[in-house]
């Protein structure tokens, strides 16, 4: 098995329901497996597109699958909870993105591993932190200490990864 971690994010609808209900599809879905959630965080928006605060959070995943079979469930599942792209940077209602895979540096068409802006985003990278805090960049570099050169303002945990995901 090899261990990823998807960020997870939105602001549109009941956005804590969503991910409760994406993991829990992640869980089932052949070849993953949720081993840890974050905190939930509320965020500021990022890009300057006028909208609501997010809520954002991780799971660590252990998987069989294949980074590029990995990012297709994402995509699917974010299909599946009315996702659109038509805005950039906008208002969604499910956001999972795949920003780390262990021992995986990928530049390929629509999926680069470590997630390209990962060490300048704060609301990605706290919750990686918090599930996966052996997890390092390309360089080897620890993600725990780029976390701690990182503003803090606009992060703001809101609960615990009980309101992420509970298998039970």
């Amino acid at each position: 098995m090899n261990r990823a971690v998807v960020g997870i994010g939105g602001n549109v609808g009941d956005v804590a329901q969503a991910f409760r209900d994406a993991l829990g599809e992640l869980d089932r879905a052949h070849g993953v497996q949720i081993v840890a959630a974050s905190s939930l965080y509320r965020t500021e928006p990022v890009g300057g597109v006028e909208q609501d605060d997010f809520l954002n959070a991780a799971a660590l995943v252990a998987t069989t699958l294949a980074p590029q079979q990995l990012l297709r469930l994402l995509l699917d599942t974010e299909s599946g909870h009315a996702r659109t792209r038509e805005v950039h940077w906008g208002p969604r209602t499910l956001d999972l993105d795949l920003l780390w895979y262990e021992g995986v540096a990928l530049a390929a068409p629509g999926l680069i591993l470590p997630h390209p802006r990962l060490h300048e985003r704060r609301f990605a990278l706290q919750p990686l932190v918090e599930v996966a805090p052996f997890a390092t960049d390309a360089d080897g570099r620890p993600y725990g200490e780029i976390l701690a050169m990182l503003p803090v303002a606009g992060v703001i945990v809101v609960g615990d990864a009980r309101l992420v995901y509970d298998p039970t």
